[in-house]
């Protein structure tokens, strides 16, 4: 089953980045984990993706209905757990690839995003982070940089996504 993601006026913005919002393809396992996901939380994943390196399961979650998903003190995350039996994370989902970018790799350590259109016509996406948040922005052995260019692909079409901090400069006295 194929879901079309994104409105017709977001297409337009991104078009003249050659960023589109992408039709998503889903397994039967995970359209039975996002109907899971509906009836214990009460809000409707736009995607299921199963992470078998760290034995989780990433649920990303329509605009504003995060609150709603996690439950009152996480009640809703803590009974999905429970039932699959693996742990659960939830991303919020944004029209724009630079929210989006930002939120899946937390938005208080990323500085900026930079869209570009390489020269062969592909998109790549730089997040600029202070140097000494790198390594939490990266994550454990790539997990959260791997996460981010997974998604910045499937929804986006951005071939890839690079994390860089600013070169730090010394004053010599």
């Amino acid at each position: 089953m194929t879901f079309n993601h994104g409105l017709n006026e977001t297409r337009k913005q991104l078009s003249n980045t050659n960023i589109m919002p992408q039709s998503i393809k889903l397994t039967t396992d995970q359209m039975r984990l996002m109907s899971l996901f509906q009836n214990v939380t009460k809000a409707t994943a736009r995607d299921c993706v199963e992470d078998e390196k760290q034995d989780k399961i990433i649920f990303v979650v329509q605009e504003g209905k995060m609150g709603l998903a996690i439950g009152k003190g996480g009640s809703n995350i803590k009974s999905l757990r429970n039932i699959v039996k693996r742990n659960v994370e939830l991303i919020e989902y944004f029209d724009d690839p630079i929210r989006f970018l930002k939120n899946i790799l937390n938005p208080k350590l990323v500085n900026e995003v930079k869209l570009d259109t390489k020269p062969d016509g592909s998109s790549q996406a730089t997040i600029i982070v202070d140097h000494g948040k790198k390594g939490l922005v990266v994550g454990r052995a790539g997990c959260n940089a791997e996460k981010a260019r997974l998604f910045a692909k499937k929804y986006f079409n951005i071939s890839s996504v690079l994390i860089n901090s600013p070169a730090v400069t010394q004053l010599e006295m």
